[in-house]
């Protein structure tokens, strides 16, 4: 097909990623985001002169009818479902019903990250390795519980997690029992996603990302990374949704074909007999502790900030091989990446994550997008007579590219401090990468 419409649903850099890796692509004439962000229009433009990039604000990631009224607008010709609400929600199952062409897991499907209890089960009946857990909607049960934890081991390492979906911030780190007793609390917080919750042993290790595709029945490993969710150097502070993240991680051989092995095919053969066959992308975070690899979450879709250091790497028609996974074909199609080493950088308001600083004027982005070797995603970008101010969190995202994780950090870093938010106001990680190229 030739000027196909697609329609991404998400706004961030994740989705702005998407949008180029669409507009790559031969097929694809008009790529419309919703509710995208302004700045995705405002960098593509000019790369993509013949096609056209259309952002749609007005609907509600939780609704699905309203984002089914932008898809029968457009006469989409592919929807991309890259946003877990989204997700959550049911909207792929509502535009299949509808006879749409749709990329991505149905609710229940994505359930493997929606519901943290599900998705723990799930793994114990699968025997995916996995930290011990229990799962809670009763604080004074699950007080009793880490009462007994800590009576046996006080030096424990616990995480409690609302089972829901929380934006990459349902996750608590506690280190002592009266840390434990306030993440308890603090799950009340979280609304709805937060009346269950899960505790689980904290893991020591060296965390890692995998994603690969998934037709219901076979599945290619995309590429691996590791991201950095804290809001501090040195992994300090509380979890945001990624400050950044570099692809691909130093992972061996052996350990990747142990990944693939016991964390990602026992979740898609799995979900398969189980009747809710995984068909979309799927996110491993995963541990190598030293009594082997854990599984510390899945995922139903691209990451963010994972997309932006991955995507621009791939070697192949990016709409081609999501149609291939629709089909059911996959198995047939030639997944190509490069043999680049990329660096995200995330630059986030101060404020984030409770209270991002909006409206502030942002200065420089146009000259870091000159740069060879470099790409530049918007997430909490608004665009007014032309110039560029913070409407959100996580602003914008520097991609730099090397040989490997030492020159694609010295291209990064720099670029960043050519930017400014007015009054001092930009935050960023400055050691996004620098575990792995210390032992490069």
């Amino acid at each position: 097909m030739k000027n196909a419409k697609v329609l991404i649903i998400g706004a961030g850099g994740r989705e702005h990623t998407l949008a180029d890796a669409y507009l790559k692509s031969k097929h694809v004439g008009r790529v419309i985001i919703a509710p995208g962000n302004d700045f995705i229009p405002y960098s593509l433009k000019e790369r993509y002169p013949d096609k056209k990039i259309i952002i749609e604000k007005d609907c509600n990631l939780k609704d699905p009818d309203s984002l089914l009224d932008i898809a029968e607008f457009y006469t989409s010709d592919l929807i991309d479902v890259a946003q877990d609400d989204a997700l959550a929600s049911g909207l792929v199952d509502t535009l299949k019903e509808q006879g749409y062409n749709v990329f991505g897991p149905t609710k229940e499907a994505s359930n493997i990250e929606s519901d943290k209890i599900w998705s723990r089960l799930f793994m114990e009946r699968h025997s995916i390795p996995s930290p011990s857990f229990g799962f809670f909607d009763n604080t004074a049960k699950a007080e009793e519980y880490v009462r007994n934890i800590y009576s046996e081991e006080p030096d424990s390492l616990l995480y409690i997690k609302a089972s829901g979906l929380c934006g990459g911030k349902g996750a608590i780190r506690a280190e002592n029992i009266d840390e434990t007793y306030a993440a308890i609390d603090l799950m009340k917080t979280f609304g709805e996603s937060g009346e269950s919750f899960v505790i689980e042993e904290g893991l020591i290790g060296e965390e890692f990302s995998v994603f690969a595709i998934s037709d219901g029945n076979n599945y290619k490993i995309i590429n691996t990374a590791q991201d950095n969710k804290t809001l501090y150097d040195d992994d300090k502070g509380p979890n945001t949704g990624g400050m950044g993240a570099h692809s691909p991680a130093l992972v061996t051989e052996d350990i990747r074909y142990k990944i693939d092995e016991e964390l990602i095919a026992p979740v898609i053969k799995g979900m398969a007999e189980e009747g809710v066959p995984f068909k979309g992308i799927l996110y491993l975070g995963g541990m190598l502790t030293d009594s082997g690899l854990k599984v510390i979450e899945y995922n139903a879709r691209w990451g963010d900030p994972e997309a932006q250091a991955i995507l621009p790497g791939l070697q192949c028609d990016y709409y081609e091989l999501i149609q291939a996974c629709i089909k059911g074909d996959l198995k047939n199609f030639n997944l190509k990446t490069d043999d680049k080493t990329r660096v995200c950088i995330i630059g986030a308001a101060k404020g984030y994550p409770d209270n991002p600083i909006k409206g502030c004027e942002i200065t420089g982005l146009d000259e870091v997008m000159e740069t060879d070797g470099v790409k530049v995603y918007g997430a909490g970008i608004k665009v007014k007579d032309g110039k560029l101010y913070t409407s959100g969190g996580r602003v914008f995202n520097i991609v730099a590219e090397g040989q490997d994780i030492v020159t694609a950090r010295k291209k990064g870093y720099p670029l960043m401090g050519m930017v400014t938010i007015e009054g001092n106001n930009l935050h960023y990680r400055t050691d996004i990468g620098i575990k792995d190229e210390k032992r490069y």
